[in-house]
């Protein structure tokens, strides 16, 4: 049988979606060609935030990398676009001067951003937030400026200031509007928005339209049509998306907003599609993932010639984090004369929920702060249930009964994905599956952002019953291995494996060579499990770590001695002076923990700085403790109870070196004004009257965590104590790379708690501590007394850099 051809424009999530689809009916009915204009396999644009935010690698967003491609015998010509659709002849031809037949063709495009024709648009330091390469490009910016301003106040705008605000920037919104988000959310959940955003450092200029940018060769500043000025190195667009039909309408298919489609996503053009965000159906353009999915089941069915349900529409609903805080709307979200509105509105947790009601219907709701109802509130509007099911529910649900039970199987569990409870119960009963990781792996649920794991774990257990245990959920920790992270570790133990190879060998692991998610993590696994015996693999850790400084994106490295609890002195000063005069240091900057980073120092010169500075390292680099900020204390500070300074040089003395899941940063403030700001460290210690108090689990950084009290104690001993055990039990029981912030949530406050308070645990896990702590080296001293590392690490070779 000869196989139809079949062309894909467009290797983004909708396009590529849609041959998952088609490859799951008919695995080898088409010969497939994919042209994607971006240099990378397909990825998931909804987490790019994550990665402007450094919370993620590009490698962490892929969501089918290039093996996927080949597996599947897809073609795909990244870096490559079509720019000509021949639509009577059946063949595209690409800016490669590349020329394709196709017997069917799909166009996912996806949308661009719309760039303000204002004057000054033009000028360097402007870009827009859609791909990789605008991430990259504002990473690069925030190297060397510091003023930024995004125009646009709707989850991109958001998301782009957050992770500006995490590159070191300070950060202008400028929205036109008079609140934020006024699309998916009404004022009210707006204010309590803004309030909580401001808190994290954003600045917020609303009902402000902007007239010019200017500057000279570049980016300078921002007017505006009132006359005010601010100052700003960069401007990031985040006004908006449109569909891109440049190639349809060159082309001679029909568009209006978008390309023109019907229900099962056909084009008035014979053997032309169009699917996401490009595509225009029944007058609306969706820029949300759920629908797009919906399109391309329809689209995939109508390929391969199969009954198939078709795409009629959907209720646009959205549940987001948007730096940190939980919002979720969907369906009408503002009052009017024709509706009334149930509200609850809780300042003290910072939660509100509004549900509106027409003519006795749910027609749409608005959530801050707790969203956990959006499910079942989408599920409600979208079926035009009378508001009393959603009181009797209500009801229900206090009595114990399952919500999951009650949902029908064509309900949406992944908006994401696009994955239905049947879907789940289906592959749940046929596939044997039993963990949320096993269907993720099969339909997709909890693929992306990960919000709807709860509500599989639920289905899990309901499909399953006693055969489910939900303690027992596990997540592997990378592609190369079925495996969990305690399965691991259980394994290197009692099969005494003590390196890398040997783990990955001995666990058949899937790729020969393990990959940069693993390979660290085990790495760490081993050192951490025999810390006398382990003799650590420098190969297998980033690029950072290996060489103990931080590289930067001329190929320089920037180097932060260790100042115990931020105190320095003349003469380390003047060493810090003399070293950035003679090595020709680009850049000095005092950095929030306290300490002077010294920016562009060459690879080859880095032994040389360290020993000339004659300090520690200050670990800006790695997965340890990195830094103990202090305040003044007692003895200055007038509202002082405690010598914070004392205390924290004690801190980062004790644990300093030693490694860690991911870095890990105290603070001890002396007073409750918390000038440390003790509550927001991974741990933080907060002086008052006749003793401490000791916070965890807290982050200043993309998703905001108060620290949880731990406990209170009387001495700076007892501070001591109970910091070495939970270091200790962190170590032992955390997920590489994951934060305290998580990893609190994980085990749980309480069970923690009663760990640190059982005499006998503390103790043994502060002896394990002092048997890792006897081994721990001062890495730049280690180096400099060594020609051997000199040569294999600083002789100016290439630094092949894995991303972090």
């Amino acid at each position: 049988m000869v196989k139809q051809k079949l062309v894909l424009i467009g290797n983004g999530m909708a396009g590529i979606r849609c041959l998952e689809e088609i490859l799951k009916i008919e695995k080898d009915a088409f010969e497939i060609t994919v042209f994607g204009s971006e240099n990378h396999p397909n990825y998931d644009r909804i987490q790019l935030s994550k990665v402007l935010q450094g919370d993620t690698a590009i490698e962490d967003i892929t969501l089918n990398d290039w093996n996927w491609y080949e597996q599947n015998n897809i073609l795909l010509y990244s870096g490559e676009t079509v720019t000509h659709i021949d639509t009577e002849k059946q063949i595209v031809l690409s800016d490669k001067n590349r020329e394709v037949a196709y017997d069917k063709l799909i166009l996912a495009t996806g949308s661009v951003p719309f760039i303000l024709p204002l004057p000054g648009a033009d000028k360097e330091g402007v870009t827009a937030f859609r791909n990789i390469e605008d991430c990259e490009k504002m990473i690069e910016y925030s190297k060397e400026y510091k003023k930024a301003a995004v125009i646009g106040g709707g989850l991109l705008g958001l998301e782009a200031a957050r992770g500006l605000l995490n590159l070191g920037m300070e950060v202008d919104v400028i929205h036109i509007a008079d609140y934020l988000m006024e699309r998916q959310l009404d004022e009210a959940a707006a204010n309590q928005l803004r309030k909580e955003l401001e808190k994290q450092g954003m600045n917020f200029l609303l009902r402000k339209q902007t007239q010019e940018i200017f500057g000279e060769n570049r980016v300078e500043g921002l007017r505006f049509s009132d006359g005010e000025e601010i100052k700003a190195d960069l401007v990031v667009m985040a006004v908006g998306i449109k569909p891109n039909t440049s190639i349809a309408v060159e082309s001679g298919i029909p568009v209006n907003r978008g390309i023109l489609v019907n229900d099962y996503m056909e084009t008035e053009i014979s053997n032309v599609f169009a699917v996401g965000e490009c595509a225009e159906h029944r007058g609306m353009v969706y820029g949300l993932v759920a629908p797009l999915y919906e399109q391309g089941k329809a689209l995939a069915g109508k390929i391969c010639s199969v009954d198939v349900r078709p795409y009629e529409g959907t209720v646009l609903s959205t549940k987001l984090k948007v730096s940190g805080v939980d919002v979720f709307s969907a369906g009408i979200i503002n009052e009017d004369e024709q509706t009334k509105a149930i509200k609850e509105f809780n300042d003290w947790k910072g939660t509100y929920k509004k549900i509106l009601i027409q003519d006795d219907k749910i027609s749409g709701a608005v959530l801050f702060g707790d969203t956990k109802e959006g499910t079942k509130l989408l599920s409600l509007i979208n079926n035009g249930a009378n508001v009393s099911e959603y009181l009797e529910k209500n009801e229900s649900n206090d009595a114990g009964v399952s919500f999951v039970a009650s949902l029908p199987n064509d309900e949406i569990i992944c908006g994401c994905n696009g994955v239905t409870k049947g879907d789940i119960v289906n592959a749940i009963e046929t596939q044997g599956l039993t963990s949320i990781d096993e269907v993720k792996g099969c339909t997709n649920a909890s693929r992306s952002c990960g919000g709807c794991k709860p509500l599989v774990a639920d289905i899990l257990e309901l499909t399953l019953g006693d055969e489910f245990n939900k303690a027992n959920q596990k997540e592997a920790i990378c592609s190369c291995t079925t495996l969990s992270r305690d399965e691991v570790v259980v394994a290197i133990r009692n099969m005494n494996l003590k390196t890398t190879r040997e783990v990955m060998n001995v666990l058949e692991w899937n790729t020969i060579d393990g990959c940069s998610k693993c390979k660290p993590a085990l790495n760490y696994y081993l050192g951490m499990i025999y810390p006398l015996e382990y003799e650590d693999e420098k190969e297998s850790r980033f690029v950072n770590e290996r060489l103990h400084a931080n590289i930067q994106k001329d190929g320089t490295f920037s180097v932060v001695p260790r100042m115990y609890g931020g105190v320095t002195n003349p003469e380390q000063l003047r060493k810090i002076a003399d070293v950035a005069e003679k090595y020709d240091v680009k850049l000095l900057k005092v950095t929030g923990g306290q300490r002077i980073d010294m920016f562009g120092i060459e690879k080859e010169d880095l032994p040389k700085v360290w020993a000339e500075l004659d300090m520690p390292s200050g670990y800006a680099y790695g997965k340890t403790l990195r830094t103990v900020k202090t305040c003044v204390g007692a003895e200055f500070c007038r509202f002082g109870t405690q010598d914070s300074i004392g205390l924290g040089i004690s801190l980062e003395k004790r644990f300093e070196r030693i490694s860690t899941p991911h870095k890990f940063k105290m603070a001890v403030s002396a007073c409750p004004r918390n000038c440390a700001e003790s509550g927001i460290k991974d741990l933080g210690v907060v002086g008052v009257d006749g003793g401490y108090q000791v916070y965890v689990g807290g982050n200043g950084g993309t998703d905001l965590r108060a620290a949880d009290l731990l406990c209170k104690v009387k001495t700076s001993e007892e501070v001591i104590e109970i910091t070495g055990a939970y270091f200790q039990y962190y170590r032992e029981t955390g997920i590489y790379l994951e934060r305290t912030s998580k990893w609190v949530e994980r085990m749980g406050l309480d069970h923690i708690r009663s760990v640190m308070e059982d005499d006998r645990k503390r103790l043994e896990l502060n002896i394990r501590l002092d048997e890792a702590l006897t081994v721990a080296q001062e890495p730049w001293k280690e180096i400099i007394e060594s020609e051997r590392l000199q040569k294999e690490l600083f002789e100016k070779v290439k630094v092949p850099v894995t991303a972090e």
